[in-house]
């Protein structure tokens, strides 16, 4: 990929800098020390804190020195997801990218910037990229400025919610981390993430000969963003499985031995596979009952998943989970509700989705099956209510242990945001139309600024990108250009 063919040509050099560089969430050493090293080389002031959050400062340009500060904001870590035929070590090998078409095949004269076969790193590598160009250049005019450089949003948001509440200097943040140019995020959800163990030792069902393995799978489905996509009707691949195996257990016994479906905690999953034991004198029946259900579900989402694929095959014996614990898990899987839970009408925001939950991961081992859920809504409240909801369907299913992570907090609107009223005016000013205001079901990091930093007045904005956390993920090149003007308009404007 030559990024020097992409404009804006500076920023986009830097993307191509950052993709050489392995991040993975937690694993972001390598772009710490880059960043340090980027610093330092400038003779910019450089913080490395506790976390592994990292702030450059820049002084003025000369005649802006009385201009208030205002922090630019970007994390670091990537989503790291492939195709399931996709060999390649995050931990070591670049992202490898090319320009597209709208479909994401190699087009030269494309307008979208992909990935072969991995997630991109546009989220939130773009937004890294334009600070760097900015800390980079000696012609762009701002007032002070700090870039913030935060770690592991992805898994933990764990570089904002250790930021330490003396380390920024500005009542002003822009937030470079949403994904749709003209759209200006002034608050999100609040997230928690809910995990449930079933622990048990393995039977062996094929002692009397009676039992018929099977392998079912499916693969190909569009995934996405289980915060910002949730709303899109999206099918989840582990709902498709459980739901199948769950109608069959009204018909007759069936007992699972591996249950693998899903990765990110922060992701609907595309792809899961599943191995199951029937009665041998049912088998075709089970056979039928599949071609029955995959024929009904593709027709249930012939819009969001026109790439589905479904196979079934048998399989050799193997030891199962025992029989009533695979009933119970089956039963959770069914009963956890996974998909948009309510939504709000708000005077300036509209209708936005307000509570949800998304299942987004079941890893079995040996011994134990472990299963990720992940609730989210912009009223704390009802987040909790959300939690509870899911935790109750576990407790009832008998799982062993049930957890949650500390999870994070929801960023509530300002009425009177001077960021938000200048960004507005410099947008209308470029572009000749008004941005739209808007929050967002994801999480940001806003909403941990804001417990630390209460006067903190802040915006979110990116360019546009499609297919996030996902191998289809892409960057719509054209929007890079328009969104880093409006940066540059804001820093000489607010």
């Amino acid at each position: 990929m030559n990024y020097e063919l992409l404009n804006p040509k500076d920023v986009f050099l830097f993307f191509g800098e950052i993709n050489k560089i392995p991040r993975p969430s937690k694993h972001e050493e390598k772009m710490i020390s880059f960043l340090q090293d980027f610093g330092k080389q400038r003779g910019l002031e450089t913080i490395v804190d506790e976390a592994g959050n990292v702030l450059i400062r820049k002084p003025a340009t000369p005649g802006m020195e009385n201009k208030p500060t205002l922090t630019i904001q970007s994390h670091m870590d990537m989503v790291c997801d492939k195709l399931v035929d996709k060999e390649i070590d995050f931990t070591t090998d670049p992202i490898v990218a090319y320009v597209a078409d709208a479909d994401g095949k190699p087009d030269a004269n494309g307008e979208w910037l992909t990935a072969d076969g991995t997630t991109l790193g546009a989220d939130d590598g773009i937004g890294c990229a334009m600070e760097l160009a900015i800390l980079d250049s000696k012609t762009i005019e701002h007032g002070p400025i700090e870039c913030l450089f935060t770690r592991d949003e992805e898994t933990g948001l764990t570089g904002a919610n250790n930021l330490k509440s003396d380390m920024l200097r500005s009542n002003y943040l822009l937030n470079l981390d949403s994904e749709d140019e003209g759209l200006f995020y002034v608050s999100c959800a609040g997230g928690k993430t809910t995990t449930a163990i079933f622990n048990f030792e393995r039977d062996d069902a094929d002692k009397t000969k009676h039992w018929f393995f099977m392998e079912i799978s499916v693969k190909g489905l569009t995934g996405g963003h289980s915060g910002d996509d949730i709303n899109k009707k999206r099918a989840n691949s582990i709902k498709l499985l459980s739901r199948f195996i769950y109608m069959e257990q009204q018909k007759m016994p069936v007992c699972v031995a591996e249950f693998n479906a899903g990765k990110l905690h922060n992701a609907i999953p595309r792809d899961g596979k599943v191995v199951i034991a029937v009665p041998f004198t049912e088998k075709e029946t089970v056979r039928a009952d599949w071609n029955v259900y995959c024929a009904e579900v593709e027709e249930e989402f012939h819009v969001t998943e026109p790439t589905i694929e479904w196979h079934m095959e048998s399989t050799e014996p193997v030891k199962v989970i025992p029989f009533n614990i695979g009933g119970r898990l089956i039963h959770a899987l069914q009963a956890v509700h996974t998909g948009v839970f309510s939504v709000v009408q708000d005077t300036m925001l509209g209708e936005i989705t307000e509570t949800s939950s998304n299942l987004a991961s079941v890893q079995t081992e040996e011994g134990r099956c472990t299963v990720v859920a992940s609730q989210r809504s912009s009223v704390m409240s009802n987040l909790k209510n959300m939690v509870n909801t899911v935790r109750a369907v576990f407790e009832l299913a008998g799982a062993d242990e049930i957890k949650h992570n500390d999870g994070y907090p929801a960023w509530k609107m300002r009425p009177d945001s001077h960021i938000r009223d200048v960004a507005q005016k410099c947008y209308k000013n470029l572009f000749d139309k008004e941005p739209k205001i808007i929050g967002i079901h994801a999480g940001l990091e806003c909403g941990l600024f804001a417990e630390r930093y209460p006067n903190l007045d802040m915006l979110s904005m990116g360019p546009t990108m499609r297919g996030v956390h996902s191998p289809d993920e892409r960057l719509h090149i054209p929007s890079v250009e328009k969104v880093w003007k409006l940066v540059l308009e804001i820093l000489k404007e607010i």
